[in-house]
C-alpha cells in the first residue's frame, strides 16, 4: 500500500520542484537587470520592474518644485505661491486635501456633509430635477437645466446622463432606487446626507449653482475637495477656503479626543502640493 501512495505522489512532487527551479531562476534573472536602488528598495522584484519604467518628474515640474521651499506654509501664502507658479494654457483647478484622524469605517466618524462656498466654484455645474412633470416647469425656471420624470428616467436607463448632479423630492425616491445601478457607480446618486433628496428644491437648485459642494472623506479618512479657479483673486480663493475649513471643524465627530487635523495640503491641477501649517489653521491664522 505504501508503495502505491508514493508511486501516485513522487511524479507530482518532481513538478512542484521543476516549477519552483523555473520560478527561481526567473525571479534571479529580473532581479539582476534591476540598479540596486530600485532591487532593494523593494519587496517584490516584480514591481522593482515595474517601477524602472516609472514617468519622471517633467523639467517643467521640477523647474516648480525648485521654488517650492521644504516647509509648512500659512493659506494665504500657499494660494498666492500657486498662482505664481501655474504657467499652463488652461484655467487650473484649486484643491485642498485634508488628511483627518477618523476612521470612516465607524458610523460615527464618517464625514459627509455639504459646504456653500461663498465666492462660487467658478464651474457651471449642469442640474437636474427627478420630479413631478407638473413640477418641471418651476424648477426650470428656477434654475434647473433638466426637469422631469418619464423622459429624465427613461435617458438614465439608457446611460445618458447629460448633466453633472441630480436633486429629487423625498416621493421620487422609489424611482431613484431603480436607477442605482446606473446613477451610483457614476457619484451622481441622490441621497439626504448630500442634501440633494429635498423638498425644497428651488433652494437647492439656488445653492448648488451659487457653488455647493458635496464634502466627504475617502475610506482613509481624506478630504478631496476644489475651492475655485486659479484664476480667482486670493482674497475669495482664501474665502472659499475658510468656508471649508468651517465645515470640516463644525462637523468633527463627537468621539474624537485627539487631533483631529493630521495633514493639509492645497495644489493645482498641474501644480505642485504645498503643505499647511497645522498649528496656524488650528488658530486660524491664514496671513
Amino acid at each position: 500500500l505504501m508503495d502505491r501512495t508514493m508511486r501516485g505522489v513522487l511524479p507530482a512532487l518532481v513538478v512542484c520542484a521543476a516549477f519552483v527551479c523555473i520560478s527561481t531562476a526567473h525571479t534571479r534573472s529580473l532581479s539582476s537587470s534591476l540598479t540596486p536602488n530600485v532591487k532593494y528598495g523593494c519587496r517584490s522584484s516584480t514591481i522593482a520592474g515595474l517601477q524602472t519604467n516609472a514617468r519622471k518628474p517633467s523639467r517643467r515640474f521640477r523647474e516648480i518644485m525648485e521654488k517650492v521651499e521644504q516647509r509648512p506654509y500659512k493659506a494665504l501664502e500657499a494660494i498666492q505661491l500657486l498662482k505664481q507658479l501655474s504657467n499652463t494654457k488652461f484655467t487650473e483647478t484649486m484643491e485642498m486635501h485634508a488628511n483627518l484622524n477618523i476612521d470612516p469605517r465607524k458610523a460615527t466618524q464618517n464625514l459627509r456633509t455639504t459646504v456653500v462656498l461663498p465666492k462660487g466654484t467658478g464651474k457651471t455645474v449642469r442640474l437636474a430635477v427627478l420630479c413631478k412633470d407638473e413640477d418641471a416647469k418651476e424648477y426650470l425656471a428656477a434654475g434647473a437645466d433638466i426637469a422631469g420624470q418619464q423622459d429624465l428616467i427613461e435617458d438614465i436607463n439608457k446611460g445618458n446622463l447629460d448633466f453633472e448632479r441630480l436633486i429629487t423630492t423625498p416621493d421620487m425616491m422609489p424611482q431613484i432606487a431603480r436607477l442605482g445601478r446606473v446613477l451610483g457607480p457614476k457619484g451622481l446618486m441622490p441621497s439626504i446626507k448630500s442634501g440633494t433628496v429635498t423638498t425644497d428644491v428651488a433652494a437647492t437648485i439656488k445653492e448648488i449653482k451659487a457653488g455647493r459642494l458635496e464634502l466627504r472623506a475617502d475610506r482613509k479618512g481624506v478630504v478631496h475637495i476644489p475651492f475655485g479657479k486659479i484664476n480667482f483673486n486670493e482674497e475669495d480663493l482664501l474665502e472659499n477656503f475658510k468656508a471649508i475649513q468651517e465645515s470640516i471643524d463644525a462637523n468633527k465627530p463627537s468621539d474624537i479626543k485627539k487631533q483631529y487635523w493630521k495633514s493639509a495640503y492645497v495644489t493645482s491641477t498641474m501644480g505642485p502640493g504645498i503643505q499647511l501649517d497645522l498649528s496656524a489653521l488650528n488658530t486660524k491664522e491664514y496671513v
